[in-house]
């Protein structure tokens, strides 16, 4: 394993660590998971964490790439596009140019870049099979990024443990604490950390009965779809009026 003094976290809600929350409401997440495993074995490590939910990749790049870059740390974790891809009039080929800026400058001035193959969503979200081939090109550039920058690459994609409700918040898009947990030793685990644990092992199967669960996803549609489309429909996001939960390349803790 690679000794790391340093580590920035560039994205949005994924890489924020939404609806991991401490008890004061503050989000945690994969990122955070690994910031404190790493600086459990180097004294003085920094962090900082630029994500905010809801960014576009434009905003990703306008708004964290350059920052993160001037901050020269040794690891740079980069994950972004989804919520693009979600949205009808996703451009795929602006996706693809930001993307290959993004980690061409990141690249330039980190020691390890560290890149996702997202969680595959058609086997548990209704309607996301239509995705499907925006998420194929995306995987295909990461694949093709990490080749030309030797980057670092943990493979979410490929792991059916995701299937499971069991690791997704109430709305179903974020993870939840458990969820996070996984991804965060998935990412220990790439970069060459000793394992924890296993964090490919399926959870218990869902015995929900169908109509309990007819139920559950009109509480949801209710809840969380209905908005986040009113949030689309007038150009609103999450992150608007947001900053970043750690600005700074301070030390942890």
């Amino acid at each position: 394993m690679n000794a790391y003094t340093s580590m920035v976290a560039v994205g949005d809600s994924f890489t924020e660590g939404m609806s991991d929350f401490r008890p004061d409401g503050t989000c945690r997440g994969w990122a955070d998971l690994v910031a404190e495993r790493l600086a459990a074995d180097t004294p003085g490590f920094a962090y900082a964490n630029l994500a905010i939910r809801g960014k576009l990749i434009r905003q990703i790049v306008d708004e964290q790439v350059d920052t993160a870059a001037a901050m020269r740390p040794d690891l740079v974790t980069f994950a972004g596009g989804m919520n693009d891809v979600m949205r009808p009039a996703c451009d795929m080929d602006a996706l693809t140019a930001r993307v290959r800026y993004a980690i061409r400058t990141l690249a330039g001035t980190a020691r390890t870049v560290v890149l996702f193959r997202v969680i595959d969503p058609t086997r548990r979200m209704r309607g996301a099979t239509r995705l499907l081939p925006r998420i194929t090109r995306l995987l295909a550039l990461v694949d093709e990024l990490a080749v030309e920058h030797d980057a670092v690459v943990v493979d979410l994609f490929s792991s059916r443990v995701f299937d499971s409700p069991g690791l997704w918040a109430p709305d179903r898009i974020h993870l939840n604490t458990e969820g996070h947990r996984r991804v965060a030793e998935a990412t220990l685990r790439a970069l060459g950390v000793p394992p924890a644990f296993d964090w490919d092992t399926p959870l218990p199967a869902d015995t929900i009965r169908r109509r309990d669960r007819a139920a559950a996803d009109l509480r949801w549609a209710r809840a969380h779809a209905g908005p986040w489309i009113a949030r689309r429909l007038t150009g609103q996001s999450s992150g608007d009026g947001r900053v970043p939960k750690r600005p700074e390349l301070d030390p942890f803790g």
